[in-house]
């Protein structure tokens, strides 16, 4: 993903020369824009209206909403040109683009994400809440700007700690819309190899190695220690502490299953004799932490033009607050979420989406199917007892959903963290089931 990153600097120097031809950047109409969420904290959107019109006006079709994870990660950035955005990272039409079918908005989401920022570092987000808070208050000044969206079905999407921040804004919104605070007509709500609830992913993470053979039963134990020791301090509720741990354990994974992707545990990986026997680095020991918050991005050389086809104040840069924001939330980083997700099953009519990928480490499927079959909720037996059904693209099996009430369950085939590049039929599908309808 290190390149990803460097060539997401690169295309967003040709910005200049995009602006000469396109209002904003890219091929489609556009509008983006920053609203002031508190006193000092600016966030960054940026809206794709849909291109595959055969409706009379863009509004009725759906608008989604994508949250990228980390924290820090930018959806703006990394959503947009690496998953489903109009243009990829070499500045190529995307023939599965999202926008084809729907409105996206994708949101630099916390504040001091992306172009979003803040005037002062206390103003940065320290918890899940706020982080809804800000999200609400920003779509009820997009409603004022773009009041023909109201009645327009929304849809949420999220992918990883996104998912995280989507339910608790998911369930603040709802409230909002109950009580008349904010127009919106919002449908779902879907979670993406979701950061919901961290023990269960990592206390997942050496099974599964062990299992798709990755390490032997002593590499297994050393990794199972590890994630006991991040388990018990979660149950103590020594959250910071455990999230520091997190980050190192990194490199504890890496040693034993030998420089796997964490991502995408099938990526070809470079391959050594030192890659063996090589003992602690302080490099190699923060890589997953550097990867979920995208700090591996390169020298910000250019900065001065990235901006120019968006308007950009020259003040902001993209990025540059972007460590602050996962150390503001190290306490609430490993708190889990799974109490929201009952809430939005028990007390609201939305529908819950979750898709894991079968080759994603960080946030594994099995780990992934331990909080939701034990989610409390009504349906919670008829769920389990639903069928398994596989669900396929010109006669190939792309993966499997299981879907009961409010709640749908899918698993992706050949695919990791990021199953919407992985995997794009099969995320397709679930479009195609409940957003384009």
């Amino acid at each position: 993903r290190y390149n990803v990153l460097i060539n997401f600097v690169q295309l967003l120097n040709f910005s200049t020369y995009l602006a000469v031809h396109y209002l904003g950047f890219g091929p489609s109409r556009q509008d983006w824009g920053f609203e002031e969420v508190r006193h000092g904290a600016h966030m960054f959107w940026w809206l794709f209206y849909v291109t595959d019109l055969t409706v009379d006006h863009y509004s009725e079709r759906p608008i989604v909403i994508w949250l990228q994870g980390g924290p820090g990660g930018s959806s703006t950035g990394y959503g947009n040109f690496e998953e489903i955005g109009p243009l990829d990272l070499d500045l190529q039409e995307r023939p599965h683009t999202w926008v084809k079918y729907c409105n996206v908005l994708f949101i630099d989401n916390p504040v001091g994400t992306g172009f979003s920022y803040v005037e002062d570092p206390s103003l940065l987000s320290s918890n899940n809440e706020q982080i809804a808070q800000d999200l609400v208050t920003l779509m009820r000044q997009f409603y004022n700007i773009f009041p023909e969206f109201k009645k327009t079905p929304l849809h949420i999407f999220s992918e990883s700690y996104g998912g995280k921040m989507a339910v608790q804004f998911a369930y603040l919104l709802d409230q909002a819309v109950r009580d008349q605070s904010i127009a919106s007509d919002l449908r779902s709500v879907a979670l993406g190899a979701p950061w919901i609830s961290p023990e269960d992913s990592i206390m997942s993470w050496s099974e599964f190695l062990l299992n798709l053979g990755f390490v032997d039963t002593k590499g297994y134990a050393v990794i199972q220690k590890a994630a006991q020791n991040i388990q018990n301090l979660i149950h103590t509720n020594e959250t910071k502490k455990a999230t520091e741990i997190w980050k190192s354990m990194q490199h504890i994974v890496t040693k034993e299953a030998i420089g796997i992707d964490c991502y995408n545990v099938l990526t070809p990986q470079k391959f050594t004799s030192a890659s063996v026997t090589k003992d602690d680095d302080d490099e190699s020991k923060y890589i997953l932490y550097n990867i979920v918050t995208f700090l591996q991005f390169g020298d910000d050389d250019h900065q001065v033009a990235h901006a120019t086809a968006l308007g950009i104040p020259s003040h902001v840069q993209w990025g540059s607050q972007k460590d602050m924001v996962f150390e503001a939330l190290n306490e609430d980083f490993m708190k889990p979420t799974t109490n929201i997700v009952e809430m939005l099953l028990n007390g609201t009519d939305l529908n819950i989406i979750i898709y894991t990928g079968q080759l994603d480490l960080v946030v594994s499927t099995p780990g992934t199917l331990r909080w939701v079959e034990k989610l409390q909720w009504p349906g919670r037996e008829g769920y389990l007892d639903a069928p398994r059904e596989g669900i396929g693209h010109e006669g190939v099996l792309e993966g499997y959903e299981k879907c009961y009430g409010k709640l749908s369950m899918y698993w992706i085939n050949r695919a990791g963290h990021m199953a919407p590049v992985d995997n794009h039929k099969a995320v397709q599908y679930i479009l195609e089931k409940h957003i384009l309808v």
